[in-house]
C-alpha cells in the first residue's frame, strides 16, 4: 500500500516534536534530541525543516544548546546552513559566533551572506572592521548584508567603531558609512562626520551634509559652513544650504537661528560672503535681513545676485512686499522669475496672517505672473489656503486647458478637508463634477468621486482590495 508523504507529515511532525519536547525544558539537550533536530533540518521538505528551525530559535536555552545547534552547520546543505544561521541569529546567543565566523569562509555565497547577516544580532564592536570590509565588497548581496548588520549592531560603542572606519575608507565606502551613521541616529558622532563636509569627493560631501542635517545641533552650524562653500553651485549647493537650514531651525528662538552663520560670516572674504548669503536667507531673521538689504544695494552684480537669491529663499512671508517690488522692477529676467516663484511660495505659508490675507497675496502673485508655468505654480500653492474663497479662486481655471490639470489637483486637495467640503457641499460637488470630467489623472478622478460621496478615506474590502 502506498502512503503519500503529505499524509505522513503530521505523524512525522508529531513524533519529532515528542522526541525533542524535552529540549524546551532541558538545561542541555540530549544527543538524541539534537539528532532529532538534525534529522528535521536535513529533510528535503521545507515544512519539516521549519520544525527544526523553530526548535533552534525557541528551544532549549543556554550556550551549550547553542553550540550543539551550531555544530550541525557543516553537516548541512548550503541552503539549510543559511536557514540555520538565520535561526541562530534570531536565537540571539553569542555562543554561536565561532561557527558564524567559520561560515564567513564558505565558498557558497548564500552561506556567506547569511553569516554576515547573523553578525547583526550577534556582533560586537570588534566586528565592525570585518563588516566594513564586506560593505566594500564587489558582491552586492554581501554589501547589503553588511549594511543591514551594521545598522543592527547594538552597543554604546558601535557607532564610534563605525566612525573610526571613515578616515581610511575610499570615497564610495565612506559615503556608505556616513549614511549608516545617519540611519543609526548617531548624534554623538557628529564631530566625526564634520571633517567630511569639505571632502574632495562630491558624493562624500553630500552624504556628510545630509547626515549632519539630521543629526547636528545649532552649535554645529558654523562648522557646516565649509560644506556650503565647497559645494558645487546647483543641486549640491542647494542641498547643503538646506542641511544648514534644518540644523539652525532647531533653535527655538527664530531671531537666534542665524547667529552661528553670522559669526562665521565675519571671517569670510567677499567671494565666500556671496556664497553664504543664500544660506543665510533660508534661515532668516532681522539681522540677516539688514545684511541682505545692504547687499541688494551693492553695485557689484555678484553681490546683488546673491542677495536676490537670499531674499527668494526667505523662510516666511515678511519679505512678500519686497518680492512684489522685485517682480515689478527687476531688470534681470531670471531675478524676476525667481522672485515671482518665491512670492507664490511664501504667500501661502501658514503663519499669523489670516487665510484671507494669504489668499490675497496669492492673487497678487497670479496678477504678476506672466507665463503658464508661473500661473500653474500659483495654483499649486493655492491648495495650502483651505477656504471656500480659495475654491472660488481656483474654479475658473478648470475651464482653461493650460491650467486645468493643476486646478483639478487644487480642487481635490481642498475637498480632502471634510469640514470645509461639507460646509460648502453644493459648490464643492459642482467643482468635483468638473474635475471628474476634466482630469487626466485616474487617482485625482477617483478621489473626486469619493469626496462627492462623502468618503474621505480610501475604503478597502476585508481582503484588502479596493
Amino acid at each position: 500500500m502506498n502512503i503519500s508523504r503529505s499524509f505522513l507529515l503530521p505523524a512525522v511532525a508529531c513524533l519529532a516534536m515528542t522526541t525533542i519536547a524535552r529540549v524546551a525544558f532541558a538545561a542541555a539537550p540530549s544527543s538524541e534530541a539534537v539528532q532529532a533536530i538534525a534529522d528535521l533540518l536535513g529533510d528535503s521538505d521545507k515544512d519539516v525543516r521549519a520544525l527544526g528551525l523553530q526548535q533552534v530559535r525557541e528551544g532549549a536555552k543556554g550556550a551549550e544548546a547553542t553550540k550543539q545547534f551550531a555544530a550541525l552547520l557543516p553537516k548541512l546543505a548550503p541552503n539549510v546552513q543559511a536557514e540555520l544561521l538565520a535561526a541562530l541569529a534570531t536565537r540571539g546567543d553569542k555562543a554561536a559566533r565561532p561557527a558564524i565566523f567559520d561560515c564567513l569562509k564558505s565558498k557558497e555565497p548564500p552561506v556567506r551572506t547569511a553569516a554576515i547577516l547573523a553578525l547583526g544580532p550577534l556582533g560586537e564592536p570588534a566586528d565592525v572592521p570585518l563588516l566594513t570590509q564586506q560593505l566594500a565588497a564587489a558582491d552586492k548581496e554581501r554589501q547589503n548584508a553588511a549594511q543591514t548588520s551594521l545598522l543592527q549592531l547594538c552597543g554604546p560603542s558601535i557607532s564610534s567603531a563605525i566612525a573610526a572606519e571613515l578616515k581610511p575608507a575610499e570615497p564610495e565606502l565612506r559615503m556608505a558609512l556616513i549614511r549608516i551613521l545617519e540611519s543609526r541616529r548617531a548624534a554623538d558622532n557628529v564631530a566625526d562626520i564634520l571633517p567630511y563636509v569639505s571632502d574632495g569627493d562630491a558624493g562624500v560631501r553630500t552624504a556628510a551634509m545630509a547626515a549632519l542635517g539630521q543629526l547636528a545641533t545649532p552649535k554645529d552650524a558654523a562648522r557646516m559652513v565649509p560644506g556650503v562653500l565647497k559645494a558645487k553651485p546647483g543641486a549640491e549647493r542647494e542641498a547643503a544650504e538646506k542641511a544648514v537650514m534644518f540644523v539652525c531651525n532647531r533653535e527655538k528662538n527664530a531671531e537666534k537661528r542665524a547667529a552661528p552663520l553670522l559669526a562665521a560670516w565675519k571671517n569670510l572674504g567677499e567671494e565666500q560672503d556671496n556664497a553664504l548669503l543664500p544660506t543665510l536667507g533660508r534661515v532668516g531673521g532681522s539681522e540677516t535681513r539688514k545684511l541682505v538689504e545692504a547687499a541688494m544695494a551693492d553695485a557689484a552684480p555678484a553681490r546683488r545676485e546673491a542677495a536676490v537669491r537670499a531674499l527668494c529663499n526667505w523662510p516666511d512671508a515678511s519679505v512678500a512686499p519686497r518680492l512684489v517690488e522685485l517682480v515689478q522692477n527687476a531688470k534681470d529676467a531670471a531675478d524676476r522669475r525667481a522672485a515671482q516663484q518665491a512670492l507664490a511660495r511664501v504667500a501661502a505659508l501658514p503663519d499669523k496672517r489670516s487665510a484671507a490675507e494669504r489668499l490675497a497675496m496669492l492673487k497678487t502673485a497670479m496678477t504678476l505672473a506672466t507665463s503658464v508655468e508661473e500661473r500653474n505654480y500659483v495654483l499649486k500653492r493655492a491648495k495650502a489656503v483651505r477656504t471656500v474663497e480659495t475654491l472660488r479662486f481656483v474654479v475658473p481655471f478648470l475651464g482653461k486647458p493650460e491650467y486645468a490639470q493643476e486646478a483639478c489637483v487644487a480642487v481635490v486637495e481642498l475637498a480632502h478637508h471634510r469640514a470645509l467640503r461639507d460646509a460648502n457641499k453644493a459648490e464643492f460637488d459642482k467643482a468635483l463634477d468638473v474635475v471628474i470630467r476634466t482630469s487626466k489623472d485616474a487617482e485625482i478622478v477617483d478621489r473626486a468621486t469619493r469626496y462627492k460621496k462623502g468618503q474621505t478615506r480610501l475604503l478597502r474590502s476585508p481582503t484588502g482590495g479596493k
